[in-house]
């Protein structure tokens, strides 16, 4: 019996009875062999040839994590598919998993391999642009506003790089007491990616950090492929804390440039972005203060003007003469309202006079005083007629001055 078939028909390991281990490695081997043929996209780290040897060996890496393959490829295999590759370099590879059980390592083994031409590393960019775009990544509404003045400022760049030297220099020469807390990390390679992302998360999570900057200096296009790595960009935007990207110069423009908060478009662009200028802000104070003092002085002259004006007028300046001249109006409304009273009093004194002369003229008092005398009956009646009474009727006569009792001894 073979021993793939003895490993097959080996029964379920246990405490009593384990798996020796060729067994356990044919299983591995088996479960592996599985997946067949694949097409596998990754970055060469390290392309290691033998002299004497027909093998080929590169270390494949993954572009956005710490994670590396072994690749073996016949040396006709590779000068065939991807002559003169070099590390570094972007190659989609047609291999087949391999699990080796003398040492208990897997390896891919390669039957072709294609070198990523810049034209398709562009196509895939654009590709991955339109994606994070519909994802909404580059929304400008969800970008925040850099803090007025940091207290602190995160840096990820390369050790002892140019951009680092930019970024610290000309913001200090800004804003003197800036502090920094810088972490190196590579800005190209297949590592770049996994470190730059492991520094962005432990600034991220430093509360005295107010600001990230991800700064590098010019590069190729394929220098500059980790800024524009999608898990990096996926990284920025989750970042709780503002990012600013300095990748490169003006013309360059990595899709990390269109997620993060703010673009720089150098690192000595950053530091002109990340602190306002001391002097240029000391003389806007100056300025702000002059202006102040003359807007305080032209207030305090025009108050000034205007007591002035307010004691020169008369009230202020002879307050007795507003009494008087109350005291002057009230006198002549009085004088006036007397004046009033007494013609009013006259008139109507002349009109009650006027009043009791006609009723005097016209009462029967008056007509009694020449001489007449009103004759009345015993029931009170006025007796205007002879043939109003009878004889011997007794009459009452009504003098100016007393009453007469009468009979009547005859009529006519």
């Amino acid at each position: 019996m073979s021993e793939p078939e003895t490993a097959a028909a080996a029964p379920k390991s246990s405490a009593d009875e384990p798996w020796p281990v060729r067994v356990v490695s044919q299983k591995v081997g088996a479960w592996i062999a599985k997946l067949g043929w694949v097409w596998v996209d990754g970055q060469v780290a390290q392309i290691s040839r033998r002299p004497g040897s027909t093998v080929v060996f590169l270390t494949l890496r993954d572009p956005s994590a710490d994670l590396s393959l072994t690749v073996t490829a016949h040396r006709d295999v590779l000068d065939s598919g991807a002559p003169g590759l070099s590390e570094g370099a972007r190659v989609t590879l047609h291999a087949k998993p391999e699990f080796y059980p003398a040492r208990g390592t897997l390896s891919l083994r390669a039957d072709e391999i294609r070198q990523v031409g810049l034209g398709e590393l562009l196509a895939r960019l654009e590709r991955l642009k339109k994606l994070l775009g519909a994802e909404g990544l580059f929304a400008r509404e969800r970008k925040r506003r850099l803090p007025f003045l940091p207290q602190r400022i995160g840096l990820i760049t390369g050790r002892a790089s140019a951009a680092e030297r930019d970024v610290l220099m000309n913001t200090r020469r800004r804003w003197p007491s800036v502090d920094f807390r810088v972490i190196n990390a590579p800005v190209q390679g297949p590592t770049a990616v996994p470190q730059i992302i492991d520094a962005l998360k432990v600034l991220d999570n430093d509360d005295t950090v107010d600001v990230i900057v991800i700064a590098r200096g010019g590069g190729s296009v394929e220098d500059l492929l980790p800024f524009s790595d999608e898990a990096l960009c996926r990284a920025v935007f989750g970042a709780r804390t503002p990012v600013v990207s300095a990748i490169g110069h003006e013309t360059d423009a990595p899709l990390l440039d269109y997620v993060a908060d703010v673009r720089a478009s150098t690192p000595t662009d950053a530091a002109k972005r990340l602190v306002p200028d001391l002097g240029e802000e000391s003389q806007l104070i100056e300025v702000a203060r002059r202006r102040l003092d003359r807007a305080v002085l032209t207030l305090l002259d025009r108050e000034s003007n205007r007591l002035e004006s307010w004691r020169s007028r008369p009230a202020l300046a002879r307050p007795e003469l507003l009494v008087d001249q109350r005291a002057a109006d009230v006198t002549a409304l009085r004088d006036r309202a007397v004046r009033s009273l007494e013609h009013r009093l006259r008139r109507a004194d002349d009109e009650l006079r006027h009043t009791v002369a006609r009723l005097r003229a016209l009462s029967p008092a008056a007509t009694l005083q020449r001489g007449y005398a009103i004759v009345q009956r015993a029931d009170g009646h006025v007796v205007r007629a002879a043939g109003e009474v009878e004889i011997d009727d007794v009459v009452r006569v009504r003098l100016a001055e007393g009453e007469l009792r009468a009979g009547v001894r005859e009529k006519e």
